[in-house]
């Protein structure tokens, strides 16, 4: 058996520490009623876990570890604080650590739900979340964010001062609470699953534990939404979406020469043939019914988008006349820079790359896309569409030098030198 190298094994304690660490503080969070004081206390036992499972190596239930090290954290500061005497006593009684790893898991929707108070204003919600629960960095939430760091911060920082102040609870919230909260839940779950699919940065291409998670809690969510429910069709169009982009998975990368890292495969280089065909047939079934049963929002335009990419034998097979009229549509009903980055595509496709060129000069003008990555690489593969190589390479050697993610970076090198 080959030994693990300390970095790889390294890595691995990361992956366990960041897929175990949101249900823990969900956990934490429930018993103590105290997000802050919980939040301190996972953060001890993570550093105390990083310690202690790489010399011991990992125990056989790292969530449970972390919960019991923490909420044991916990009880010692509250000790320390004689105001809190009377919390420590109420903890005492609290149920034992040995529940089942799905109903703690079940918590963090709850916490998704928590953190998207009303009482916040959307930016807040969604940075909080993200790095509360859904495990993300400040780094990795202001790249999904399109916003700097500083300012994810300060968000958070804001976000945790103001749900104290409110006394928010930990608790589901009640049904006519749900409809204010279901569409900034949504929101992260997406950015959480889009950080998953294709890591902001790292060597890895995609983090599959994140997406996995996202897809799960997207299920959960499905779940208590009434079939009813105004905003259902948002819910179903983006478990959809996740569903049809997870199953291209297979196809993404290629293994790349003996000992040399796997090759990023784009999609319309794919073997469509390696796509996922269940997921396919459930995603499709999923928007079809949300566009039958409500009106077109974000990610049902989205995951129409994407189930015409899977319907489709190839890219230049693709029906792109109906891709630009959902482009279109979504321009309308949930605009973004990466609607427009898309769109651009779209045009592309349609009536030409140097039309597409022209567009792209506006849409660049966006100041979310300033010296954005996906930028110069879309304009990259337009001028490469219009034959114009040299300058092609020039802007994948541009992009490829904004790129953090090891695996894009070396696809965009690679096209940089004409390969």
């Amino acid at each position: 058996m080959t030994p693990t190298r300390p970095g790889e094994r390294h890595r691995g304690l990361d992956s366990m520490l960041r897929e175990a660490a949101p249900s823990a503080l969900a956990v934490l969070v429930r018993r103590t009623g105290d997000f802050d004081a919980s939040e301190d206390a996972l953060q001890e036992a993570l550093v105390a876990a990083s310690v202690q499972w790489e010399r011991d190596g990992p125990p056989d239930q790292p969530g449970a570890w972390l919960v019991t090290v923490a909420h044991r954290r916990y009880v010692e500061a509250v000790r320390r604080d004689a105001a809190r005497r009377a919390r420590e006593e109420r903890d005492a009684l609290l149920e034992p650590a040995h529940r089942s790893r799905a109903a703690d898991r079940d918590d963090s929707l709850t916490l998704f739900l928590l953190c998207c108070h009303p009482v916040l204003r959307r930016p807040a919600q969604l940075a909080l979340t993200l790095r509360a629960v859904g495990g993300l960095t400040t780094a990795e939430i202001a790249r999904g964010l399109l916003v700097p760091e500083a300012t994810v911060a300060q968000r958070i920082s804001r976000a945790k001062a103001r749900l104290r102040a409110e006394g928010a609870r930990f608790r589901m919230p009640r049904a006519d609470e749900l409809p204010d909260r279901v569409a900034a839940v949504c929101q992260v779950l997406h950015l959480m699953y889009t950080e998953g699919h294709t890591a902001s940065a790292g060597e890895s291409l995609a983090r599959a534990d994140l997406s996995a998670e996202a897809i799960r809690l997207t299920h959960l969510l499905a779940e208590i939404v009434p079939g009813d429910a105004r905003w259902r069709g948002e819910v179903d169009g983006l478990l959809a979406l996740m569903l049809l982009t997870e199953s291209r998975r297979p196809a993404r990368l290629r293994v790349g020469a003996p000992g040399a890292p796997p090759v990023l495969v784009p999609l319309d280089e794919q073997d469509r043939s390696r796509w996922d065909p269940e997921l396919i047939a459930q995603g499709i079934a999923l928007v079809e019914r949300a566009l039958a049963t409500s009106a077109p929002g974000p990610y049902q335009l989205q995951a129409a988008i994407a189930a015409l990419h899977a319907e489709a034998p190839s890219t230049e097979a693709t029906d792109w006349p109906q891709v630009l009229a959902l482009y279109e549509l979504q321009r309308q009903v949930g605009p973004g820079p990466m609607v427009e980055l898309g769109w651009v595509v779209a045009v592309a496709m349609v009536h030409g790359a140097d039309v597409a060129l022209r567009e792209l000069e506006t849409v660049a003008l966006e100041p979310a896309l300033a010296g954005h990555i996906r930028v110069h690489a879309v304009r990259a593969h337009l001028l490469a569409r219009a034959g114009r190589d040299s300058e092609a390479r020039a802007e994948f050697a541009v992009a490829a030098g904004l790129a953090l993610n090891a695996t894009e970076r070396r696809y965009l090198e690679a096209k940089a030198a004409g390969a």
